[in-house]
């Protein structure tokens, strides 16, 4: 296996973001292992990969929010693909609401699926990790964990949890060879954004100081940029890429 191409886990892999994500390592000589939660729109999604030329993109199935299926998970891909080299943590979901009317479900869906996942497929990659002397793990964040979003106390408190985590793994791992880091997305061009009504959208839009959205396809080249070999010194770091929405 050791002449094998680096292997990067994506866990979100067949999202807007996470599609690009995957496309970017692939283009980057990684054999990447896309992470979905729809097993049929999984299907066809990597059949749609593969028709054009994405033959070193595979597919995994875990539940995130099981710690045990991520270790087992985590495993699985070793022993079919190699040793993970980089870690993507794109996987999340919304369940917004204000605080008077969230539900304990509401609340526990988004920790789960957002923040502890995390937790989770960290915990099953970094013993090998640490075996190898070398890893990646690159957390996709939000601008809403950075600045707050009405409705969205869920959402937000699980995102800037993940930084918190991503500044504390990178201590423990920054003499090991691993870097950890956080990329922080504001609005992004994803089928999700473009099904909001035209005039709402333009609203957002005029939010934005570079009065545009952002793609995934630069989401894709900045975690390609960090899971590099050459990107050593970058650890505990979160990088805004949201237009200058929101800068501090």
């Amino acid at each position: 296996m050791a002449n094998q191409a680096p292997v990067a886990w994506v866990t979100g892999g067949t999202g807007g973001i996470g599609s690009a994500i995957c496309r970017s390592l692939a283009d980057a000589g990684y054999q990447v292992v896309a992470g979905y939660h729809n097993p049929e729109k999984a299907k066809t999604w990597l059949e749609d990969q593969q028709a054009n030329g994405y033959q070193n993109i595979a597919l995994s199935g875990v539940d995130l929010a099981d710690f045990d299926a991520c270790i087992e998970g985590a495993r699985a891909i070793e022993a079919e693909h190699g040793p993970i080299s980089v870690l993507v943590n794109c996987a999340g979901i919304t369940r917004d609401g204000t605080m008077k009317k969230m539900s304990h479900e509401q609340w526990s869906e988004v920790i789960d699926t957002n923040l502890n996942s995390v937790f989770n497929t960290c915990r099953g990659v970094i013993e090998s990790m640490l075996g190898e002397g070398y890893g990646r793990i690159i957390n996709i964040s939000s601008v809403n964990g950075r600045k707050g979003q009405f409705g969205q106390a869920n959402y937000a408190a699980a995102k800037a949890g993940m930084h918190g985590l991503t500044m504390s793994l990178a201590q423990e791992t920054a003499t090991k060879g691993i870097t950890v880091n956080t990329i922080s997305p504001g609005y992004i061009a994803t089928d999700m954004i473009m099904k909001i009504p035209e005039k709402v959208r333009e609203a957002i839009r005029e939010t934005i100081p570079v009065k545009r959205y952002g793609t995934p396809e630069e989401i894709g080249r900045l975690v390609t940029f960090l899971a590099d070999k050459e990107s050593g010194f970058i650890t505990g770091a979160n990088i805004d890429i949201n237009g200058g929405q929101f800068m501090g």
